[in-house]
């Protein structure tokens, strides 16, 4: 006999939204006292694994649920373009590209070892547990974990796509998002505490931080140069810029993706056929374009400010989907999970140690693979604002090559498994 289903204690959108921007205010106030309780309580408690978490407990204990609600849809899709697209407009192309090499390398070691750390942990549980790495038809584990993969490289394209490619079971599906959401912000936890003692890192591994605190430097002195109380007219034009925008890439979507999927169904699988790969693509390089323009100004007025709230919305609207009871029902899933992150960091420290890489791009370069354009600028930003841009690019990077390492991820997966 099927268990019936209880009904969370609030349904309505709007109720929900109400609570979470109110869990999202009382973090933001907190992290922000000067009361040394909360100093001491937010060294060891990043404000952003709260935004995740709290939001989850809700839905653990069934007060909200995101079954049948829209606010990670209309996150998704209006707010994360729209957040992109005001990150952007004040990058300093020039001063990123003399950040180096160095980043994309650690960018890419971070990619390696979310491909090669797949196959290896199911490897080790699977000598532990043969029959936690079976399964049959769209049970199959390795179908789960390529969406996996395409969210650690990608991000949520790139996971759609895996999904659409592969076809996991919805169960199954719905397991592994809670793996993804738990295991990479447990990571991100360890990233963001890491930050504040970035410099002793960077001792250890006997880097060169230089272009980083010339990079902080030159657009810390560029907002200071344009910084202004804004008007109405100022706000008015950083929404419709970030809107408009948003909505070319929905129109670009809407025509480009279902084409793909009737003309050339083979770039399905580099996710062409993917509506959100379309408005994430449009919604950066339209950034990215007006960064070149006089409008780059609007960045006194706030405009990545509003881009950094824009994300924050989102980052709740994900902690809804994270169930904490998963924890008990699937402790497999998670074991793979967590023994796949420590090789993917196993092998940044490696190389991070080898070029004697700056922290920064090895905390940057593995967050914009496993956490993509939702959490790589927080990180960055973490270290400084200024920064904040250089998630953005890097993530962004990610999306572009997550689906065919993903995929590469997967196919490995299934013939080990």
């Amino acid at each position: 006999m099927e268990p019936t289903t209880v009904a969370p204690l609030i349904t309505n959108d709007a109720i929900t939204f109400g609570l979470l921007m109110a869990i999202l205010a009382a973090i933001f106030v907190t992290s922000h006292s000067e009361h040394a309780g909360w100093k001491k309580f937010y060294r060891f408690v990043p404000s952003l694994l709260l935004c995740y978490f709290i939001p989850s407990i809700f839905t653990t204990l069934n007060v909200i649920s995101p079954d049948g609600s829209s606010l990670y849809h209309v996150a998704s899709r209006y707010l994360l373009p729209a957040s992109l697209i005001l990150l952007t407009l004040s990058i300093d192309l020039k001063a990123i590209m003399n950040l180096g090499w160095k980043a994309v390398v650690m960018f890419l070691a971070g990619t390696v070892g979310i491909i090669i750390g797949g196959p290896i942990a199911l490897m080790i549980i699977g000598a532990i547990n043969p029959e936690l790495v079976g399964g049959a038809g769209p049970d199959e584990i390795w179908r789960g974990l390529s969406t996996v993969a395409g969210s650690w490289i990608g991000g949520g394209a790139n996971q759609t796509a895996m999904y659409e490619i592969f076809q996991p079971s919805d169960t199954l599906f719905s397991a592994m998002i809670t793996v993804d959401i738990i295991v990479a912000n447990i990571w991100m936890a360890f990233i963001l505490y890491g930050a504040g003692m970035s410099d002793r890192v960077d001792k250890w591994f006997k880097a060169d931080a230089s272009a980083i605190e010339e990079l902080k430097k030159s657009v810390s002195d560029y907002q200071a140069s344009i910084a202004k109380v804004p008007t109405l007219v100022d706000l008015t034009k950083i929404a419709a810029i970030a809107f408009i925008i948003t909505g070319l890439g929905h129109l670009v979507g809407d025509t480009v993706a279902p084409w793909v999927k009737e003309n050339a169904p083979s770039l399905e699988r580099l996710s062409f056929a993917s509506q959100f790969f379309w408005i994430i693509v449009v919604a950066t390089l339209g950034g990215f374009a007006l960064s070149f323009t006089k409008l780059r100004k609007l960045e006194g007025a706030g405009a990545s400010k509003i881009g950094s709230l824009f994300l924050y919305i989102l980052v709740m609207t994900i902690g809804m989907k994270m169930d904490l009871g998963a924890f008990t029902e699937v402790p497999g899933y998670f074991a793979i999970g967590f023994t796949w992150i420590i090789i993917h960091v196993i092998v940044l420290l490696l190389v991070g140690k080898i070029i004697k890489a700056p922290f920064f791009f090895t905390a940057v370069g593995s967050q914009a693979n496993v956490g993509g354009a939702a959490s790589a600028p927080i990180v960055a930003s973490a270290f400084s604002p200024a920064l904040a841009p250089v998630g953005v690019l890097l993530a962004v990077l990610g999306y572009g090559i997550g689906t065919f390492g993903a995929w590469l991820c997967a196919q490995i997966m299934r013939v080990i498994s």
